[in-house]
């Protein structure tokens, strides 16, 4: 107000009146107009019960319009209300917009479970808070300096709240100083960086100064933070922040730069980078994406380097399909129904070559798909000679194999309809090849 007009009025006597009320047209001309931003907020300053209405708050409203109807939340303690009736200028209304003085009529909520200090917000649009980092600029007519030691009170919004405050890069802030604290606060209130506040103390029965918030949810120590209301700042200090949080945080609202997250810089670089190596020590299997976390996930499409691939993660240069040449593939093509044991066989490339279709696992004994194919095939020229049902030695010895492999070969094609099975033989199945 250093700088607003001031007129001389005797009200009683009508002198100045007409003055002042040419400042005032002056000061509104020139003052900026309420933003809506979507999201309201009430700071409660009186609350009674209207006979015939029930609960009524007045405040005055910032940040978004209220409707008749709106669902809100009481803050602190959550309790929802709902939005029975408005008045402004002693009017009743259906809307209201933001800046203006508001008499609201609740219901949801009785007169005992608001005071003054306390809030209505929109629940989901606000972040509520205990602990918030700000600034302070100090009285200079304060004849000490300001230390965490005292008992302070931080009029914040419409309320007065006793705080634990701790002086932040300094031991002090010295009169007529300006400085950062940390304001620990005895119950959670929905801020924003740019809400300002009062700081008392009451021992002294005296004002320190004022400041405005700057953070209302440090991550760092006290000892480490360096708070602004840069919202790179926040990005930075956290690595990831999702986007809806940010703009809780912040009030501003900040597009996705991967996914659905804001990531900084460093963090995001980092991230690839972390990717980059494990996709390369994956060998020729690549990468599962299932051991990947979901930051490390959305960063792969921004990779270049790297493809993904039935659910695996390859480095771009890799052959198409680099297990087509695996070894084991190649020993089981040599000894189609005779097939060697998997033995030192990485187990996670085995269940790879699996679920590609390059290996059958049948109940542990594993052939390859052309012999799974000739067994079929084989199996169906013994049954066109003897329809009633083949055994398994009569499978085995057309195989040229042994019981141990023709017995899981055989219960594979059971399984898949190649066959069925009969008492102690094997007859057609739905899908025997012609």
């Amino acid at each position: 107000l250093e700088t607003a007009e001031v007129v001389e009025v005797d009200a009683p006597a009508g002198h100045g009146v007409d003055d002042l009320r040419d400042a005032l047209d002056r000061l509104l001309a020139t003052a900026a107009h309420a933003i809506d931003r979507g999201r309201p907020r009430l700071w409660v300053d009186r609350v009674f019960a209207a006979k015939g209405s029930g609960t009524v708050v007045t405040g005055t409203l910032a940040g978004g319009s209220l409707t008749v109807d709106d669902e809100l939340v009481i803050v602190p303690g959550g309790t929802p209300v709902r939005v029975r009736a408005l008045q402004s200028l002693q009017e009743p209304v259906d809307t209201v917009p933001a800046g203006s003085r508001v008499a609201v009529n609740l219901s949801g909520a009785s007169r005992d479970r608001i005071a003054r200090g306390h809030a209505l917000v929109r629940p989901g649009q606000w972040r509520q808070t205990t602990t918030v980092d700000a600034s302070l600029t100090v009285l200079a007519g304060l004849e000490h300096e300001v230390t965490r030691r005292g008992a302070y009170h931080a009029y914040v919004g419409s309320g007065e709240h006793p705080v634990r405050v701790r002086v932040i890069g300094a031991d002090a802030i010295a009169p007529g100083g300006s400085g950062a604290v940390r304001l620990h606060l005895p119950a959670a209130l929905p801020l924003l960086p740019g809400d300002r506040f009062v700081l008392r103390e009451s021992g002294r029965a005296e004002t320190v100064g004022g400041g405005e918030v700057l953070d209302v949810a440090p991550v760092l120590p006290a000892s480490r933070a360096r708070p602004s209301r840069s919202a790179d700042r926040v990005v930075a200090e956290r690595g990831w922040v999702d986007a809806g949080e940010l703009e809780l945080l912040t009030g501003e609202r900040h597009a996705p730069t991967v996914g659905r997250w804001v990531v900084s810089p460093d963090e995001r670089l980092a991230t690839e980078d972390r990717v980059r190596k494990a996709v390369a020590g994956a060998g020729a299997i690549g990468l599962d994406l299932a051991v990947l976390d979901e930051h490390e996930r959305a960063v792969l499409p921004s990779i270049d380097d790297v493809v993904v691939d039935r659910g695996r993660a390859r480095p771009r240069s890799a052959p198409g399909d680099a297990l087509a040449a695996h070894p084991f593939v190649a020993a089981l093509e040599a000894h189609p129904f005779s097939p060697p044991e998997p033995g030192d066989v990485d187990r996670a490339e085995l269940s790879e070559l699996v679920r590609r279709g390059l290996v059958v696992d049948c109940d542990g004994c594993y052939f390859g798909p052309g012999a799974v194919d000739a067994a079929a095939r084989r199996v169906a020229e013994l049954l066109a000679a003897e329809p009633g049902g083949v055994t398994v030695a009569q499978v085995r010895d057309a195989l040229g194999t042994t019981r141990k492999h023709a017995l899981p070969l055989l219960a594979h094609l059971d399984a898949t309809g190649v066959t069925r099975r009969r008492g102690d033989v094997r007859i057609a199945g739905p899908r025997l090849p012609p």
